[in-house]
């Protein structure tokens, strides 16, 4: 199983590259967000690779980073997704975009990508919700609020108020949602402690 690829951009078109390693030339099929950001050709690509085995075909999806691919996993257990929906959704929104969209449960945001309606949005939104985000993507719901003019919170109470919440057993993707609702519902500085209380309210909801 290939998982990586490091080489040359032979050549593109609408969703796929032919990388070119030592002279073997792979043709992967990638999101259009992913085959935007690609040298021209003649220039070096790193592509990280999920490979999808079928009865009559072995094919190659390419992704910038690894945290892109796990996404596209994440995605394709979504009932009603399949490639080419997946594809959708990352060619349309970043990692960090799809995090701050499940985790504000935004299926506006979601659904616009290709191929998503409202019914495929809804379910990604509800079946993804406690599985991201993690790590880098939770610090990007969160500054996305505070940066934003509906939440003008400092980032600290918010934070706090998360870990407040995953304490009490609630799940991280959920009480990242349930306090950047709050600090929107809030819309003013606010303390963590009322960052907590409403966000309980926004839980129970």
């Amino acid at each position: 199983m290939i998982g990586k690829l490091k080489g040359i951009v032979d050549s593109t078109g609408e969703d796929w590259v032919v990388v070119d390693v030592g002279g073997v030339g792979y043709h992967v099929t990638c999101s259009r967000r992913t085959l935007q950001n690609l040298a021209a050709p003649g220039g070096a690509v790193t592509l990280s690779i999920e490979t999808k085995v079928s009865d009559d075909a072995i094919r190659l999806i390419g992704f910038e980073t690894d945290n892109e691919r796990d996404w596209f996993r994440l995605l394709l257990g979504v009932q009603g997704v399949g490639t080419r929906v997946a594809l959708g959704v990352l060619g349309t929104l970043a990692p960090d975009d799809l995090a701050r969209a499940i985790a504000l449960d935004d299926k506006k945001a979601i659904s616009a990508a290709p191929g998503v309606g409202a019914k495929v949005a809804a379910r990604i939104a509800a079946e993804l919700k406690d599985k991201a985000p993690e790590g880098a993507s939770l610090a990007a719901v969160l500054d996305g609020q505070v940066n934003g003019a509906a939440a003008p919170v400092s980032p600290a109470p918010m934070r706090d108020a998360v870990s407040a919440l995953v304490n009490l057993g609630y799940p991280q993707a959920q009480a990242t949602g349930a306090v950047s609702a709050a600090a929107k519902t809030l819309e003013g500085a606010a303390s963590t402690e009322q960052l907590i209380r409403q966000g309980l309210k926004e839980l129970a909801r």
